[in-house]
Formats: C-alpha cells, sequence, structure tokens
C-alpha cells in the first residue's frame, strides 16, 4: 500500500509542474511565426519546412550595453522575440549590464523563475517574499548563483568598484516583467493619488512628486 501512495504521490506532483510552466511541445519544435494575425496563448508556429539554423540562434551577448540612463543598468532578453526558435521551449535568458552603483530596480516576472549567474563584479541581490513579507539577500562576487522565485519582487544593485554583468535565465519564453517604481507611479492612466496617498500612508504632495519624476525602465 505505502508503494503505491508513493507513485500516486509522485505523479500528482508531476502533473502539477506541468501545469505550473510553460505547455510543454508535443512535435521537435514550433519556431515562432512573429508575422501571423492570429493571436493565441504563445505564438503560431512556422511552417517546419521553412525552418532553418537561424530561427534557433542569437549573436551579441558578449559585448557590453549602454548603461547611461537613470539606473545605471540595462536589461538585454533573448527570449520568443528575438530567438523564434524558443517558441513552446518553456526557457529564455536576459544579460544584464550594471554601471558602478547600477541597479537592476524592484521587479517580478509574472511566468517565471529566475536563476542569475554573476560574471563580473559585485552585486547585492534579494527577493521579498508575499505577506508577510520577508527578505532573502546575499551578496554576489564572481561565479556566485541566485534564485529568484516566479513571481516574487527582486533587484540587483551594484556595490562594487566596477562594472557589473550578469547572465540569468527564466523558466519561460515569454517571462514578462512588472517593475514596481514604474508600474505604481508611472502608469497611463495613472492610478489616483487618494489610492496612493492611503497605500504608502503619505500625503499629497509626496505622491505628485513622486509621479512627476521621470520614470525609466532598464528592460
Amino acid at each position: 500500500m505505502a508503494s503505491y501512495v508513493f507513485v500516486f504521490v509522485v505523479l500528482v506532483l508531476a502533473s502539477t509542474k506541468a501545469f505550473a510552466s510553460d505547455p510543454s511541445q508535443l512535435q521537435d519544435f514550433c519556431v515562432a511565426d512573429n508575422t501571423t494575425k492570429v493571436f493565441v496563448n504563445g505564438v503560431v508556429c512556422k511552417n517546419p519546412a521553412h525552418v532553418n539554423a537561424d530561427d534557433f540562434f542569437f549573436s551579441g551577448l558578449d559585448k557590453p550595453f549602454d548603461t547611461k540612463n537613470a539606473l545605471g543598468s540595462k536589461v538585454t532578453p533573448v527570449n520568443v522575440n528575438n530567438l523564434f526558435g524558443l517558441n513552446t521551449l518553456g526557457i529564455s535568458l536576459v544579460r544584464v549590464d550594471f554601471a558602478r552603483h547600477g541597479l537592476n530596480p524592484p521587479h517580478t516576472h509574472p511566468r517565471a523563475t529566475e536563476v542569475l549567474t554573476l560574471l563580473q563584479g559585485k552585486l547585492y541581490v534579494g527577493f521579498v517574499t508575499s505577506n508577510p513579507p520577508k527578505l532573502f539577500s546575499k551578496i554576489l562576487n564572481k561565479g556566485d548563483v541566485f534564485v529568484f522565485p516566479e513571481g516574487l519582487i527582486h533587484f540587483q544593485l551594484n556595490i562594487g568598484r566596477e562594472n557589473a554583468v550578469a547572465i540569468a535565465a527564466l523558466s519561460s519564453q515569454n517571462p514578462g516583467v512588472i517593475t514596481v517604481a514604474d508600474a505604481v507611479l508611472g502608469s497611463s492612466p495613472a492610478i489616483k493619488d487618494n489610492v496612493l496617498e492611503k497605500a504608502f500612508q503619505v500625503d499629497k504632495k509626496v505622491v505628485d512628486y513622486l509621479k512627476s519624476q521621470f520614470w525609466t525602465d532598464s528592460n
């Protein structure tokens, strides 16, 4: 009886995992056809007869990207939108460049867990759990790896004396990103002041000042 219970639990966990990430492919590949006018939950497949090696290839992540912005960081994604062969494979990646003191601000990926590897520099990283909020943070050095669970707010800050570079893998072909400050204070149309006043326990002048800032997205 114990063995039957064990098998049942394994099957339940496996089925749960199947519904917790991008759908699995039902063929060798389904290269994205981003020219189609059909809207589906994902991307329509390109005709396999027209697929070639370039559909599975992306070049250029070896070069530093411009971090001359208010945040001092730049996120360069490689996902189904620019590497069509990722469609249905449930994975993507980003390169993140940091100037000195550069910040990849608090944000979430609604559809993906992220695993980040630091290639150069020194980062302070962390994520916050759902209520009650608890911060899990570490200082990363070259070669260190840190995981940000799916959907949780997380960040990275360059605390070293040089530029920093990281590569992160994400468990979705199109993980999405919601930058907290941009979403709350820079949305269009704007969230009403009285909502933000009460949520942050500040007066209208503070809310108006924050809304007046130029909100920068490094993604």
